[in-house]
């Protein structure tokens, strides 16, 4: 049998069946009305963000990413118990407006930002996040056409990354921010401009599980923008520092240690050089905050052998589900943590694949893991799905359409 990834902490089982939030999965689906149906709680929610105050310095912003789940209750719910939000597109702004987020609390990153974005942005107080010298020409001439002052940050490009994490976003050519060395420059020529300087956004890397490489990387950024602002020739108002921490996904994860990492920001933010003394920091997180959050159910609609081995077959898939089906940029494929919702906490008894309904190999949720015996009609839950789940997988391929959420 191949191991499965760990079930997050937070989930219990009430007679026999797994549980969320009290609600157990069976009542959810019947709710919903359907499966398959992404379940988000609300008390991981917030208590992640409350682990998260208590770790992290006093003085540092908790930031959500809302690419990693941009689901409009998940976005009401977060707005009361963090400090800011980060877009990555005209669409995102959107959903953050309609769930009544001040937009002057968001700020806007990502390369190939259209006029027409960049204006909506300009126009609701959004900071936006330079990726180029020419995304900034483009917004400092759309203030000017629109009489609007333009709050601006730039997105550095560090000659580091973020050791060990899962997507890289820094350290050599990139299509993302500004090389470093570039920075001052632009600096200087947005704050003679009348626009609103905004500071720097410095973005590593990723998915990372290691405190002492976050530890590593956040020292370096500190450096870094410390160095710029003081080449820029102004006090810099306010630095992003990224995010990176990552969640355990797959067999032998361990969860980053938060209070190590805390405590040595805590110690650097207490030694900055004077161009940072009054900066406003904070940290971007999407994934950690939401994605344990967030649990996928899906029914199993037939049972069957072949070779020797049984097929769980369930009426989800990559089609919501990408990165658990190890499409999402995973170079080898692990089982994330799968479990029979419906049996949960009983014995394993036998090595089953669950996979989705899709006509592809590739539509597959669980490889030769070890399971109670199931067929038609159990659910089957995916763990770790409350980010990078509903939004980021292809829900149209096939005609399959998008999965039901539900916040609880």
């Amino acid at each position: 049998m191949k191991p499965l990834g760990p079930i997050p902490p937070g989930y219990t089982a009430i007679d026999g069946e797994l549980a969320v939030d009290g609600h157990k999965a069976s009542e959810l689906v019947a709710k919903a009305g359907r499966t398959p149906l992404f379940v988000y709680s609300r008390a991981l929610l917030t208590r992640r963000i409350a682990d998260l105050r208590a770790a992290m310095p006093a003085r540092l912003a908790i930031h959500y990413a809302v690419k990693a789940n941009p689901y409009g209750p998940v976005l009401s719910h977060l707005a009361a118990l963090v400090d800011g939000f980060d877009i990555a597109s005209g669409g995102e702004l959107a959903m953050v407006e309609a769930a009544g987020i001040d937009p002057r609390l968001v700020s806007f990153a990502g390369p190939g930002k259209r006029d027409a974005e960049l204006e909506a942005a300009i126009s609701r107080g959004v900071t936006l996040n330079l990726e180029s010298e020419g995304e900034a020409e483009r917004a400092l001439a759309i203030g000017e056409r629109t009489g609007l002052t333009p709050r601006l940050a730039i997105r550095v490009n560090p000659s580091f990354d973020l050791k060990g994490s899962g997507m890289k976003m820094g350290g050599g050519a990139k299509p993302f921010g500004i090389d470093a060395e570039r920075v001052p420059a632009l600096a200087r020529d947005i704050i003679a401009s009348g626009a609103e300087w905004r500071g720097f956004h410095i973005f590593a890397g990723s998915q990372a599980l290691s405190a002492e490489a976050i530890i590593d990387t956040q020292a370096q950024t500190l450096a870094l923008a410390a160095e710029l602002a003081e080449a820029s020739g102004a006090p810099l108002p306010h630095c992003n520092l990224g995010g990176g921490f990552g969640i355990p996904y797959f067999p032998g994860d361990a969860p980053v240690d938060i209070v190590a990492v805390g405590t040595a920001l805590d110690e650097r933010l207490a030694q900055l050089p004077d161009f940072l003394s009054e900066t406003q920091f904070c940290i971007e997180l999407g994934r950690y905050i939401a994605g344990e959050a967030g649990v996928y159910l899906c029914r199993i609609v037939d049972r069957k052998e072949s070779h020797g081995e049984t097929y769980l077959v369930t009426d989800g898939g990559l089609h919501h589900q990408l990165a658990a089906s190890g499409n999402f940029g995973t170079v080898v494929r692990r089982n994330y943590p799968v479990a029979i919702a419906s049996r949960l906490g009983a014995p394993a008894s036998e090595e089953a694949n669950i996979v989705g309904c899709l006509c592809t190999p590739l539509d597959r949720l669980a490889d030769k893991g070890g399971f109670p015996h199931a067929g038609p009609g159990d659910l089957v839950a995916v763990f770790c799905a409350g980010a990078y789940g509903a939004s980021a997988s292809p829900a149209m391929f096939l005609g399959q359409g998008p999965a039901a959420e539900l916040l609880v």
